[in-house]
């Protein structure tokens, strides 16, 4: 029976220091910088692109009825 009792207290404090942990982490304010790594670019693009072409005209494009 004494098992019971110390794994319900062990199970208390666990959950008691995950409520600590969560709040300290709330109080950082550490979750909101994980949205703004998210939206980060992992590289600068120095090169500038060349529009492409949206519509490329061939004969082969082309249909007959």
């Amino acid at each position: 029976m004494s098992v019971v009792v110390m794994q319900v207290f062990v199970s208390l404090l666990l959950v008691a220091g995950s409520l600590v942990l969560f709040v300290f982490t709330v109080r950082q304010r550490d979750f909101e910088h994980a949205d703004r790594l998210a939206l980060a670019p992992l590289e600068t693009d120095d090169t500038p692109k060349e529009p492409e072409d949206q519509c490329k005209h061939s004969a082969s494009n082309t249909t007959t009825p």
